[in-house]
């Protein structure tokens, strides 16, 4: 036991990393090189984290992932065990099929939402230890215990009434007039756009994009047979010459936007650009679908919606982003005609949503502790930006992006650097990049990377992409 007790103790820590994720990382390694042998049995949870020099819930967590990777075992009231099979799941496989290789954008894509080990800068998410996890779990404590949970019955089609009522409140506080029955809340904010789209939205019709923006926004107009075309949109917003001329000659009609901190610009529109949108919207009878992801990180910027009424705004909104990646609750905010074919079309697609994760949203929003999070969230994307934004600069990046508080870094790569060959070399490392190609069609796209913040701001990961550079 001795021999083992040396081994988890040598973990070495690097400096801005989860302590969680380093310490899997420490156990998966001391299993492969066998200084930790199948069947052998690990220290208790308490001298774990002794040695681990971490708090018990630490510990607890980063054990649970690897039983849940199949690399240790639990037995009732005798702890956990390196599983017999361990060096299998610890080493997988090589692939033998014959099939062709697949796409390296496809590859890239499943690989930022994969949690393999990988450092993951080009991801859209937040990294696990800015997320409020003791906060959540109270929440459900809470949720879990309270006579409100029907836990034998179905959620209502629209969503569970009083997070409807909060949401209505909290909408009115960006100017957004709105009922509780013109709000219906959906698993994503993915799903609430194709819904809307599905609505609004024939075979063929044009719909207008921005370029660069979200994958999965163009997935979803191709997937309902969209004729898509590019708006450009740069950190300082829209060139709305080219825009009235797009009007004019493609005749689109939908307009599907993010108005605050977009991905991956950061730019948000100003009450003038927003205003101006909207009278060229309104004299070209187009649609704009609103994609306020973000809105609690700027909740001081103008929303289309509440400048252009939902007569003419579809919005859209939810928690994902700022909350958890796992915890999808999203919502629809439309007029009430619309808000009808909505609901019909969550009841008969069979996406009523899950009331608990609705109830656990809505207890955080009452308590005040996800307003408390999203404050600490805009201080910590500010430094984490701002130093990110430094090292980049220095590895000879131009940054194309809005400094502050989005997500995101949309920079140029020092010249002679493809994105996608920088991508693919990054992936064979362990570092997952997301070249511009992933988020735009433009020509020279293919000169440009997307970096979040909070998964960029470590030594490991700039040093990392500085050998990349260097063609180490």
């Amino acid at each position: 036991m001795q021999i083992q007790r040396a081994a988890i103790a040598s973990i070495a820590y690097l400096a801005g990393e989860p302590r969680g994720r380093q310490i899997v990382e420490h156990i998966t390694a001391c299993i492969t090189d066998g200084r930790l042998a199948p069947g052998v049995r690990l220290p208790p949870i308490r001298e774990l984290s002794g040695l681990l020099q971490v708090s018990k819930s630490t510990v607890v967590e980063a054990l649970d992932r690897l039983r849940a990777a199949g690399l240790l075992t639990a037995r009732q009231g005798a702890g956990y065990y390196v599983a017999r099979d361990a060096l299998a799941s610890a080493r997988p496989e090589p692939v033998t099929s014959t099939a062709p290789a697949p796409d390296i954008l496809a590859t890239l894509r499943q690989a930022l939402l994969l949690d393999n080990g990988t450092r993951r800068p080009g991801c859209g998410f937040l990294p696990a230890a800015w997320l409020p996890d003791q906060e959540l779990m109270k929440a459900m404590r809470g949720t879990l215990r309270a006579s409100a949970l029907r836990m034998g019955e179905y959620g209502a089609v629209p969503g569970y009434l009083p997070l409807r009522q909060t949401l209505r409140h909290k909408l009115a506080a960006l100017g957004i007039q709105a009922g509780a029955g013109q709000i219906v809340t959906t698993a994503s904010t993915v799903q609430a756009v194709d819904m809307l789209l599905q609505l609004l939205l024939q075979p063929g019709d044009t719909a207008l994009l921005d370029e660069p923006g979200y994958v999965n926004f163009r997935a979803a107009l191709t997937l309902r047979g969209a004729r898509v075309v590019s708006v450009p949109r740069s950190r300082d917003g829209l060139d709305f010459a080219a825009l009235e001329r797009l009007l004019g000659s493609e005749r689109p009609r939908v307009y599907l936007t993010n108005s605050t901190l977009h991905n991956p610009t950061g730019h948000s529109f100003s009450v003038l650009q927003a205003q101006r949108l909207l009278e060229l919207c309104q004299r070209f009878a187009v649609q704009v679908i609103e994609d306020d992801i973000y809105c609690d990180l700027q909740p001081d910027a103008p929303r289309l919606a509440a400048l252009g009424g939902l007569a003419r705004v579809s919005y859209v909104s939810g928690f994902s982003k700022t909350l958890s990646a796992n915890c999808r609750v999203s919502y629809a905010v439309v007029e009430a005609q619309l808000a009808e074919r909505l609901q019909a079309l969550k009841l008969t697609s069979g996406a009523v949503t899950s009331e608990l994760t609705e109830q656990v949203i809505q207890r955080m929003l009452l308590e005040g502790s996800y307003e408390r999070h999203t404050r600490r969230l805009v201080d910590r994307l500010y430094e984490s930006g701002a130093r990110v934004s430094r090292w980049l600069a220095e590895a000879g990046c131009t940054l194309h992006s809005t400094p502050g508080q989005g997500l995101f870094i949309w920079a140029r790569l020092p010249s002679g650097q493809e994105a996608v060959a920088l991508a693919r070399r990054g992936l064979a490392q362990g570092l997952v990049l997301a070249p511009g190609a992933l988020l735009s069609q433009a020509p020279d796209a293919c000169h440009f990377m997307r970096f979040n913040v909070g998964h960029s701001d470590s030594q490991v990961v700039r040093d990392a992409f500085l050998r990349l550079l260097e063609g180490r």
